[in-house]
């Protein structure tokens, strides 16, 4: 394809990349309108807490650990092969997964799926940025990424449809048609493009970082599903998680290409930033999960009713997003990101005001006030990461916020998603005192699980019903005050280390110059990051 032929499809290219990349966007958010159909035994598969988590985390930590990596494999090797890869592998883990007999193969249907799409989002960006002349560059990705959150807002309520009419499957299953039209259409439409410079792969730095991330989210889960932090197969992984970890760091330290340069956070302006990065997704990502299983199982609604009441979290966020860089330019990132940091720790804590009763629009009222929470802070951070690093090292500032933000959303479902069960097992546990043994265990494990067995007791089993909602909605709040206090401290240590308002700059062409590549890198970054729902 000529240069001519390149540039005369240019913004038919970038609709083929934004087909591919919303097949990834809608089955993330999607799934949180499926975990109560999954869990439950008749028409689901029965899956406990602790699988359903995983179900999450096996996406999550795969894509995290993988998205550098394929970024320099697609760069050697063909941004357009990669990308068809990729599409192909996803669209055929999407079909395990809708087919899946068992939650463990579920996960690891899933697993395959975030290898996937750690193929295909790096190469999106990489094509759009070999497409576009950098005067068009940035349009070009505003559209890339208002389509993306249209996805974000979009899948929870295409997955309620589905699963008000179809079994818990389609919800993967819509994945496969997309996902081959985007193979196809990129074959035929997309240039083929590398980079003959790009670094080696570290292969043995990927496999560090998912060992240890795997063992350590293992042992939380552990601990949450046993309800006893002081087992062996629990302080085992853990410890065994945090040794590889260190290994891995030390180990990118002292290599010439590392799958994510560690070094970078010897600078705590950078570690502030990428924290606040960190802990927006992680208060996220727990509050996804849980009031997945609130609206539900606890008030009753319907997958569809459910997904439409998540719409106002990506509302907030779209509204919000756009302003930030504004915000950044006029006052620094420090002001925006602390405010945002603030009011989402406050309305995290809101959470805990949630009764079995409360009026639903107060719970969408909190969704459009975190949404523009995260909106603020996802930019303001990325810019703040820009700014401490020099101009070669922005694909290093992407590489981190893009981890973090990963990393973040697994470990929030693994140690939310633990306390939340620890703490309903022990507060539904009177109640269940009159169940024989098995019965008894089997209906502690989750809330589905406690109306599972409620319905099998038929009339015996009504007197659950209340106790399993007022467990649940007792653990969610001792949930959401750790979310909260983590999100505040988070707020703290961005209020004193977040680089402020940079300093003038004495010479008028330099700072000109400056502030035209500040502000196209702010939106590409501020863009990328509205990708963010658990991604995830």
């Amino acid at each position: 394809m000529d240069t001519q032929a390149i540039y005369r499809r240019r913004w038919v290219i970038l609709s083929v990349l934004i087909v591919g990349l919303l097949a990834i966007v809608i089955d993330n958010t999607v799934l949180n309108v499926a975990l109560k159909t999954i869990a439950e035994p008749r028409g689901g598969l029965g899956a406990s807490q602790s699988q359903l988590e995983w179900a999450i985390n096996s996406y999550t930590l795969v894509f995290a650990g993988l998205l550098f990596t394929f970024g320099v494999i697609g760069d050697k090797i063909g941004r357009k092969r990669m990308l068809m890869i990729g599409l192909a592998l996803f669209g055929a883990a999407s079909l395990l997964s809708a087919y899946a007999q068992s939650p463990e193969q579920l996960i690891f249907a899933r697993a395959a799926m975030g290898l996937g799409g750690a193929a295909v989002m790096p190469q999106t960006l990489s094509i759009i940025s070999n497409v576009f002349e950098p005067a068009e560059r940035p349009r070009a990705i505003g559209l890339w990424a208002m389509a993306v959150g249209i996805g974000v807002a979009t899948g929870p309520v295409l997955g309620g449809v589905l699963l008000d009419h179809f079994w818990w499957g389609s919800v993967f299953l819509i994945n496969v048609p997309v996902t081959i039209i985007g193979a196809i259409a990129a074959a035929i439409l997309v240039p083929e493009s590398r980079n003959r410079e790009a670094g080696g792969i570290d292969y043995v730095g990927v496999l560090l970082s998912i060992v240890g991330l795997v063992l350590l989210v293992y042992g939380i889960v552990q601990g949450g599903d046993t309800s006893s932090w002081l087992r062996p197969d629990v302080l085992g992984p853990i410890a065994g998680g945090l040794a590889v970890l260190a290994v891995f760091a030390w180990y990118e330290t002292r290599i010439q290409h590392p799958s994510l340069d560690v070094r970078l956070f010897r600078d705590r302006r950078l570690s502030a930033s990428v924290g606040a990065i960190a802990l927006a997704f992680f208060g996220m990502g727990g509050v996804f999960f849980f009031t997945s299983f609130y609206l539900q199982n606890v008030r009753g609604y319907t997958p569809l009713a459910a997904g439409l009441l998540t719409v106002p979290f990506a509302v907030g966020q779209l509204l919000a997003s756009p302003r930030s860089a504004g915000l950044v330019r006029r006052y620094g990132a420090k002001a925006p990101s602390t405010a945002g940091m603030f009011v989402m720790a406050a309305v995290i804590a809101c959470y805990a005001t949630l009764g079995t009763a409360t009026p639903i629009w107060l719970l969408g009222l909190m969704f459009a006030v975190q949404g523009a929470a995260i909106g603020v802070v996802m930019p303001a951070a990325t810019a703040a990461v820009m700014d401490v690093l020099p101009r070669e090292r922005a694909g290093a500032g992407s590489a981190l916020t893009n981890t973090s933000r990963q990393v973040a959303v697994a470990l929030s479902v693994a140690v939310l998603g633990s306390i939340l069960a620890g703490f309903y097992r022990s507060a539904l546990s009177p109640s269940l005192a009159g169940l024989p043994a098995a019965a008894r265990g089997a209906a502690s494990s989750s809330i589905t699980a406690t109306q599972a067995v409620a319905q099998q007791l038929g009339t015996a089993g009504r007197s659950l019903l209340e106790p399993a909602n007022n467990a649940f909605v007792h653990s969610m709040h001792i949930t959401t005050l750790v979310a909260a206090l983590l999100a505040l401290a988070g707020g703290l240590v961005v209020l004193r280390w977040m680089p402020g308002r940079p300093q003038p700059v004495a010479d008028p062409a330099q700072a000109s110059e400056d502030r035209a590549y500040e502000a196209e890198l702010a939106i590409m970054e501020e863009n990328m990051l509205k990708t963010a729902e658990r991604e995830g």
